[in-house]
């Protein structure tokens, strides 16, 4: 079994040779006890939970269209949102080349599932594998990376507010069209300095079928009224972008988890360094992405395998695996609260913040 393109980078002696916290055990000591079959993705079983989720997209727009009703919007909204959301997650899935084996296959999908909840398929899979390769380098990391204590404090007043306290209905627009305070860069543009000269034609791609879609959703506006948009499309997706910022804050955002400077940093350390949620009955419907530690280790684990291969290497990982039993909404506000910055100094610290106690 090979592993993806990301852990073909980062061999065993590059894991032993740096860093001044050696782990105890490799990566492959971590994929040698995951069943192989984890590793192999399910044409069928991917179809089914993609058509599952459009299946039931289509479903509560029926319901909703038929209804009619304000007392039933609101509801329809939240379900909506989070439909969306799972959706992305197939489209996820898709950008990490776990769908399927084939790529036309993934990218086909990936677009159908990401386009109409505008996301620019591949601008997103390129930054989003970028954030992977990088997960906890204070100096590479694409997204939800902490601030050292120093540029926080010179932090504008209006971006604290955005980028504490208002990122759940903010980040991800903000984060498409000019990528994270500090590192600019269109998810739409080839010229990004996200992207390299040989994948420009990808993000042509997934921009002209973003602004096409864009197109689409003006022209039925324009027949249908400013009152249709926001009941059958920008409601939800209000929810799906709360959803989204919510889940990938808290995948990295925790005062227990460690980032590291320079040569301290290595892909593995990185990539036990996010945590595992529980988000109740939402855990099925958005395709288990809370169980995250195993799904940064190793990205070619198709969704549906990732339970069984968090329990095959959380002995392993001992005290090195992050699970939070914690009620989400508690955690958020944790979190958002006590999680501000790091230190401007050391190759290896933690979240912290003026309201550090706060429980």
């Amino acid at each position: 079994m090979q592993l993806d393109s990301v852990q073909l980078n980062q061999n065993n002696s590059v894991e032993s040779s740096l860093g001044q916290d050696k782990l105890p055990f490799t990566l492959q000591d971590l994929k040698a006890a995951i069943p192989a079959e984890c590793f192999q993705p399910s044409v069928i079983k991917s179809l089914y939970y993609f058509f599952r989720d459009i299946f039931i997209i289509g479903l509560l727009y029926a319901v909703a269209h038929y209804l009619d009703s304000w007392y039933f919007w609101p509801i329809f909204w939240v379900l909506q949102g989070t439909m969306f959301w799972a959706l992305f997650v197939v489209g996820h899935d898709c950008g990490h080349q776990s769908f399927s084996k084939h790529k036309w296959l993934n990218d086909l999908v990936g677009h159908l599932s990401h386009i109409p909840i505008l996301v620019p398929y591949h601008g997103w899979r390129i930054s989003h594998r970028t954030h992977h390769k990088n997960t906890g380098s204070l100096e590479n990391d694409e997204s939800w990376y902490p601030l050292s204590e120093s540029k926080y404090q010179e932090l504008p007043f209006l971006q604290k507010v955005v980028r504490y306290y208002l990122f759940l209905p903010l980040a991800y627009p903000i984060y498409l069209f000019q990528r994270t305070p500090g590192k600019s860069g269109s998810h739409f543009d080839p010229r990004s300095p996200l992207f390299k000269p040989s994948e420009k034609w990808d993000i042509i791609t997934s921009t002209t079928l973003w602004i096409g879609f864009v197109g689409l959703l003006g022209f039925l506006t324009y027949q249908w009224g400013w009152m249709w948009l926001l009941k059958y499309y920008a409601a939800p997706y209000i929810v799906f972008v709360i959803w989204l910022d919510l889940v990938t804050f808290l995948h990295h955002t925790e005062q227990d988890l460690p980032w590291y400077r320079g040569d301290n940093w290595t892909f593995l350390k990185g990539a036990i360094s996010t945590i595992d949620r529980d988000y109740g009955i939402v855990n099925h419907i958005h395709h288990d992405i809370g169980t995250h530690v195993a799904h940064h280790i190793f990205l070619n684990i198709p969704h549906y395998n990732l339970l069984k291969a968090t329990e095959a290497i959380k002995p392993i990982l001992g005290d090195y695996y992050h699970r939070s039993e914690e009620p989400i909404w508690k955690s958020l506000w944790r979190s958002a609260i006590s999680c501000h910055f790091v230190p401007d100094t050391g190759d290896k610290v933690y979240y912290t913040s003026y309201h550090q106690n706060v429980k």
